[in-house]
């Protein structure tokens, strides 16, 4: 039985290279100032919308397919499911609330209008979506080396210019962990004595306290 789909343009946060939330460290000990970054990548599938498949495109618990060219929304129970998702908002993710902290990748779902749109109102509003593996490896995870966010348990290491940038504690990443952030805190005091490193990570405890490893 063919799989109900429809589609909606998107661009994904290379969500599984880099972060939402720009993590800027510095040694403790003085240096320069480190940030995490990454590269967006973008992709073109169709912008027609199948009706009847949901009230709004790639809505909390709904699920989509992986592709080179697009993402398409599938039920969660086909076998071409691959993600779940796991938060959507509207608007741009600088404007918006975070991703949860475990979040493999974030799609990012531009403005529609038309025919293209969700239920015939002219209009599906810019917004994202927060995604979760169906199945591992999930980047997202405390020291899996990716997702949008660094959080408690992640590694990092100097990418050069000043900057770090998020790999796979376990040390089987493109590049060997030299730092892992161990503690999130208010201020940058309330850190411990072995702190070689502050990550910003944004929320009610933005500053990551990270370790040498």
């Amino acid at each position: 039985m063919r799989d109900r789909f429809s589609t909606g343009v998107v661009y994904v946060l290379a969500g599984l290279l880099a972060a939402l939330l720009t993590g800027c460290t510095q040694p403790a000990a003085g240096g320069e100032s480190d940030e995490k970054t990454g590269v967006t990548a973008s992709v073109s599938p169709s912008a027609t919308r199948a009706s009847g498949f949901g009230a709004v495109f790639l809505a909390v618990d709904e699920c989509s397919s992986f592709g080179k060219a697009s993402f398409t929304e599938v039920p969660c129970t086909s076998e071409r499911a691959a993600a779940r998702v796991v938060a959507r908002h509207d608007g741009t993710p600088s404007g918006g609330p975070p991703c949860p902290a475990t979040t493999d990748f974030v799609l990012h779902i531009s403005e529609q209008s038309q025919i293209s749109d969700e239920d015939g109102d002219g209009a599906v509003p810019q917004g994202y979506a927060c995604m979760r593996n169906l199945q591992p490896p999930h980047p997202g995870d405390p020291g899996g080396g990716g997702g949008p966010r660094t959080i408690v348990g992640d590694c990092v290491y100097g990418s050069g210019s000043g900057q770090v940038r998020e790999t796979a504690c376990d040390g089987k990443g493109v590049r060997k962990p030299q730092y892992k952030v161990v503690k999130a805190v208010a201020e940058r005091s309330r850190c411990p004595l072995s702190t070689a490193l502050y990550v910003q990570l944004g929320g009610a405890q933005p500053v990551g306290c990270a370790r040498p490893l």
